[in-house]
């Protein structure tokens, strides 16, 4: 079984004894109802699992349930002999964003107590958007998405005490010596081409069979695509969604990696407040990442961001090369002078970010140029910013220096990602090799800038 880190958050949850209902959401296949039921089944001996998706497809038992004893009524009807207390009896509500009222009804059968529940959803995210009775303050929300890089690694049998070990070296600004770092660089690539979602990297991990990830892949990608017309309930939104979603790799490619909105119907003066409802579809769904422009820097960024310039990675780098480079897998593992993977090494570095809970920005100004990536420093109260270099010019990065030399600026440190195996720090720019990104964590930021 896949060593997932949010198991940790979902078991310690679950074995609090808070009434608080954990929610889980994400985008789909990511691995959401397989490792909730993976603790559920571990942690209680009754277990209860109903898929919304199901019921809607078939027996629509839950359709008009709307009062707590409807509900109970009709979750008898299909596990009446597990229904025990609160302690011993687990109700998996998944995918609850197919029955809305679902979501208002949680807040009642958390004041019932009868017994303990979780809840997930591959749409959630759209659905509590739309949704106008949220249960606030009777759920914790929490987001689950693909492998991220130290997932990968554990899966592919590089242990966790090796992994202990590049941390410290991290902390230190330590160099592994030239067999690791070939080791760890050989996975990373294998990454770019595998990605993190579940199906796919199992399918990597039991048959190296490239061909086999690339139709797993394919297949989420058209999932994700097609799941706009399930709920949008305008035709018009649904091929503006699709448009949208089918434009991010080649969009990725052009130099400003934003994209350009008349190009979305092929009109001229549309802007981003004719498309907004759709991006925050896209964003929602979590099939795509947002990293938003920010032109003047201040603490913390989410101040100065300005959401009518972003750009959308996909949420998963694998569909990316897929994509990109189809069954190719030279192209990546080989460093083709011919390939340019900055679009690439961007795409996982926004995924790994993502995933340890950043928001993510990036700086654009017309005068300096763009940084990558910024984030918070929270324990130094300043902005982090992030360069990511694919190519042996990793030292060339004038927009950055620019960025750094700023003094109305709120910056202490600089970060540049990059293949190249020594850790360096030069004035207060400091060299990493590009799988340390895995170490970057809100908690951690400020190591990295002292």
């Amino acid at each position: 079984m896949l060593y997932r880190k949010i198991a940790s958050v979902i078991e310690e949850h679950l074995r609090s004894g808070t009434d608080k209902i954990l929610l889980v959401e994400g985008a789909r296949q990511t691995g959401k109802t397989f490792i909730i039921r993976h603790i559920g089944q571990k942690l209680f001996p009754n277990y209860i699992e109903l898929n919304f998706a199901e019921d809607k497809n078939g027996r629509r038992l839950f359709e008009n349930v709307r009062t707590v004893e409807d509900f109970c009524f009709q979750l008898s009807t299909v596990a009446g002999d597990r229904m025990k207390g609160r302690t011993d009896t687990l109700v998996f509500l998944d995918e609850i964003q197919e029955y809305e009222h679902m979501l208002t009804l949680l807040k009642f059968l958390r004041e019932d107590g009868r017994f303990t529940y979780i809840a997930s959803g591959s749409l959630l995210g759209v659905t509590l958007r739309k949704t106008t009775s949220i249960p606030i303050g009777s759920v914790r929300r929490i987001r689950m998405a693909p492998l991220d890089f130290e997932e990968f690694l554990l899966a592919n049998g590089f242990g966790s005490a090796a992994i202990d070990t590049m941390r410290e070296k991290y902390r230190k600004k330590e160099s592994l010596d030239e067999a690791a770092h070939l080791r760890v660089m050989d996975l990373f690539k294998k990454y770019l081409l595998i990605g993190g979602l579940p199906e796919a990297v199992n399918a990597f991990v039991e048959s190296r069979n490239i061909m086999q990830v690339r139709a797993v892949q394919q297949d989420v990608h058209e999932y994700y695509a097609e799941d706009a017309s399930k709920y949008e309930r305008e035709n018009s939104k649904k091929l503006k969604i699709r448009r949208i979603y089918d434009m991010i790799p080649s969009t990725l490619e052009n130099k400003k990696k934003r994209i350009r909105f008349q190009e979305i119907e092929n009109k001229k003066g549309k802007r981003f407040t004719d498309y907004e409802d759709e991006f925050e579809y896209l964003i929602s769904a979590g099939v795509a990442l947002d990293v938003k422009a920010v032109s003047t820097p201040v603490f913390p960024i989410a101040e100065a961001s300005n959401k009518n310039l972003l750009k959308l990675y996909l949420n998963d780098v694998g569909i990316l090369t897929g994509l990109l480079y189809r069954n190719n897998i030279r192209a990546v593992l080989d460093d083709a002078r011919s390939v340019n993977l900055g679009t690439v090494y961007e795409s996982v570095v926004a995924q790994e970010l993502h995933a340890h809970g950043f928001a993510l920005y990036y700086y654009d100004n017309r005068k300096n140029g763009e940084v990558d990536f910024l984030i918070d420093d929270y324990d130094l109260l300043s902005t982090l910013p992030i360069e990511v270099k694919s190519g042996k010019d990793y030292t060339q990065h004038s927009a950055l220096c620019r960025f750094m030399d700023n003094p109305d600026y709120p910056v202490k440190a600089g970060v540049v990602f990059s293949n190249e195996r020594t850790v360096r720090t030069d004035g207060r720019i400091t060299y990493l090799p590009i799988y340390d990104v895995m170490f970057l964590s809100p908690d951690s930021a400020a190591e990295t800038a002292l």
